[in-house]
Order: C-alpha cells, then sequence, then structure tokens
C-alpha cells in the first residue's frame, strides 16, 4: 500500500440540496460534506457565510434532499450560485413540510429536520439535524410502504478527489450473512 497524505478517503458522500426559509421565500444550496451522527441525526459541514444558513439559524428547521440524476442540472445551479446575488426561490416547486422547512415537490426522498445544535469552526459550520420525518415518492418505496428501496432509487455521491458526481450501483447482497457465513 502506498501511503497518498491527508486524504479524506471517506467519500463518496450522498450529494444534497438543503433548503430553509429566508425573509419569508425558500433557499437552497447544495451539500456535498454529509454525515450520519445516528439513526435520526444527520450532520451538514458547511461554510458558515452561506446565504441559507442564514434561515437554518433562524427557524431551526430545514431539509435535506437526496437527489436522483435529474436532478442535478438544478443542484448544481444551487450550488454555485449564491443566494446572496441571486433569488433562488424558483429553483424547486414546493411545499411546506409538517414543520414548516421548505419541502422540494421533485425531490425523490426529503428529510424535514430540526437544527439540533451547531459548531463554529475553521469557518464551517457543523450543523447537528434531527430528522422529524422523511418524505418518499411512493414508487421509491419497498412493499411494506415503509423503508426505501435503493434498488429502484439510487442517489447521487459526490466524489471529493474527483470533484465529480457519481452514481450508486446495485446491491450487492444483505448484511449480516456474509459474516455469518465467513465465521462458519
Amino acid at each position: 500500500m502506498k501511503n497518498i497524505g491527508k486524504v479524506n478517503a471517506a467519500f463518496p458522500t450522498p450529494i444534497v440540496v438543503v433548503g430553509a426559509m429566508v425573509a419569508g421565500k425558500p433557499a437552497w444550496f447544495e451539500v456535498a460534506w454529509v454525515g450520519i451522527g445516528d439513526s435520526d441525526v444527520v450532520t451538514l459541514s458547511v461554510t458558515r457565510n452561506h446565504y441559507t444558513c442564514d434561515g437554518i439559524r433562524a427557524e431551526k428547521k430545514l431539509s435535506i434532499s437526496l437527489l436522483d440524476e435529474a436532478l442535478i442540472p438544478r443542484a448544481d445551479y444551487v450550488g454555485i450560485v449564491s443566494g446572496r446575488q441571486a433569488d433562488k426561490s424558483g429553483v424547486f416547486a414546493w411545499h411546506a413540510g409538517e414543520l414548516g422547512a421548505p419541502v422540494p415537490d421533485d425531490a425523490p426522498v426529503c428529510m424535514e429536520c430540526t437544527l439540533e445544535d451547531i459548531y463554529d469552526d475553521h469557518g464551517c459550520y457543523l450543523l447537528i439535524c434531527k430528522v422529524a420525518g422523511t418524505y418518499v415518492r411512493e414508487d421509491l418505496l419497498q412493499d411494506d410502504g415503509k423503508k426505501i428501496d435503493y434498488a429502484k432509487f439510487k442517489p447521487v455521491l459526490f466524489e471529493q478527489q474527483g470533484f465529480r458526481y457519481i452514481r450508486t450501483g446495485e446491491p450487492i447482497g444483505p448484511c449480516v450473512a456474509p459474516g455469518k457465513e465467513f465465521a462458519n
């Protein structure tokens, strides 16, 4: 093996569009630094000067939408254009979720969250978000209607080193069974 230096190899991560209300209108931006804090906790690492962060801090609620390939052009746009210079409120048709956060109508999967905490360090915010509800397009649910079918929904990933989007692949099998098989 070769040491390639201080490279964060935990990528790729899901690319998401984050929405919050700012001055009575939805504001959107794309986030690539997404983490999992617990089964109902999502972390977002964002530069603190994002316009949408103003709404997240004020309202303490936000939406986090996972994307499919069809949404890449609009997601990329809200990621490269600042809400301080352009009104991006019309980029996505939306409705208010149960908490009041803007939920994009055509997002395949969207989590409406409360802001639980913010860590401010090195010019970035680490947003600790608690999932209050998850909206899923019905055609992307498993037969029980309670779980996302990732064989149908293939969320787009962001790869830092190549600075590119990646398609997710096909499921390769269940968890736990390979370990049990190995142990025998």
